[in-house]
């Protein structure tokens, strides 16, 4: 699949996508069966940078209700100064209590013990069921084992082991051109479901061999952040065991200084390749057949933001989507829900570009037009509120009948 296939993700000038993908310079992967998941396919993965001054960021999930790995880490770990990777798909080891923080910590200490690096230079993630607790002694057996096994070329391996429902990969490498010679970013994600504008079931896995300091690490990651992972829904429900990771390796010698021409190439390039994974997450959707975008603009940023996020998350807005059915009706719905007590409020609508209500009040257009244009696989919808000076966008998947079937059968 074509990650960058998308009109709302495109590749920045300067920047190409490595046909391949394959991990940056300076880091190793792989991945094996640890007897997590019943299907006996790969569940556990772990990633490792051989550079010791590498330099990191992460973000976590908003959830008042974090997995422990999300908690280990976040208390454990030194975020800055990251080396390190373990994740396993099939249990979430969320809402497990002490046994599960014990299970965590423990997959913590054995790639640290295995590769030579601190545990305070490992972070833990975990995907998969919720409430149900996890044995930690094949999970510690199975991460010695993986790291005499890493590779760099273990990348497919790695994100084959942290998928769930995810219908496909979710993986690219792209090459930055900067003044000191190229740079070359890696990243893996997974996500299909539990997908929510504030992060979502998903996790990613940056690498570069970019030299970068760990504040400019920090910044480049929480703003791409925002306009990527915390932009997308699926249904509407926020995940216990978000985690995206950023490590640089320095392993290219091309160092990027902050508040230089090449911090803002790198950034750009950083954005695109977020962007896209975040949309393939949308686009997967467990069962999506279309994908929409939703512009609200106005002059009050905090209703500019509820109104994106209520029509993003709408389920009658998710059908209509589904169903190719322009009906506007739902986007007034849904933006008028956002911003209670509001009313008459004179809301402009448009889809795919064609406007169908202005002030609040339908207006004259070619609905057998509109329909064709509705039919498409990505479906942009822009909301005009009173006012202008604020701008917010979400992206969001159809609701589906295999979501459905998905969702219904996820543990038995």
């Amino acid at each position: 699949m074509n990650l960058f296939a998308s009109r709302w993700a495109p590749l920045p000038e300067g920047v190409r996508a490595v046909s391949g993908g394959g991990l940056a310079p300076g880091f190793r992967a792989g991945a094996l069966a640890a007897g997590i998941k019943p299907s006996g396919k790969l569940d556990l993965g772990l990633l490792i940078c051989d550079e010791a001054d590498a330099t990191s960021a992460a973000r976590f999930t908003r959830s008042g209700v974090q997995a422990a790995p999300v908690l280990l880490t976040r208390e454990r770990s030194e975020l800055s100064k990251l080396r390190a990777v373990v994740v396993n798909s099939g249990n979430a080891n969320a809402a497990t209590g002490q046994e599960g923080f014990e299970v965590a910590a423990a997959m913590q200490d054995a790639p640290a013990a295995a590769l030579g690096v601190g545990a305070h230079q490992v972070a833990v993630c975990s995907t998969g069921v919720i409430g149900v607790q996890m044995d930690s002694e094949p999970v510690v057996a199975g991460i010695s084992e993986c790291a005499q096994q890493l590779s760099a070329s273990g990348e497919e391996d790695f994100q084959k082991a942290i998928m769930t429902t995810d219908a496909f990969e979710k993986r690219a490498t792209i090459e930055v051109a900067l003044s000191g010679g190229p740079v070359k970013i890696s990243a893996q994600a997974k996500g299909a479901g539990m997908i929510q504008p504030s992060f979502a079931t998903m996790l990613c896995f940056i690498q570069t061999d970019a030299k970068l300091e760990a504040q400019t690490a920090e910044l480049l990651l929480s703003v791409t952040v925002k306009r990527s992972f915390d932009r997308i829904s699926v249904d509407g429900q926020l995940s216990t065991n978000d985690t995206v990771v950023l490590i640089a390796s320095g392993a290219s010698g091309v160092e990027i200084d902050p508040e230089s021409d090449d911090e803002l190439r790198f950034g750009e390039a950083l954005d695109g390749l977020l962007r896209a994974l975040a949309i393939s997450i949308v686009r997967d959707g467990e069962g999506a057949v279309r994908i929409g975008r939703v512009v609200v603009h106005g002059g009050h940023g905090p209703s500019v933001e509820r109104v994106a996020r209520s029509i993003a998350n709408s389920p009658l807005v998710k059908t209509a989507l589904h169903g190719g059915d322009p009906n506007w009706g739902r986007i007034a719905q849904a933006a008028g829900m956002a911003v209670p007590e509001s009313a008459p409020l004179p809301v402009d609508i448009s889809i795919e570009g064609m406007q169908v209500c202005v002030a609040g009040r339908e207006i004259e257009y070619d609905g057998d037009a509109l329909a064709v244009r509705a039919s498409g696989d990505e479906i942009e919808y822009t909301v005009g509120l009173p006012g202008d000076g604020h701008e917010a966008e979400c992206f969001f998947s159809d609701l589906s009948h295999q979501y459905i079937t998905i969702n219904a059968d996820y543990t038995t």
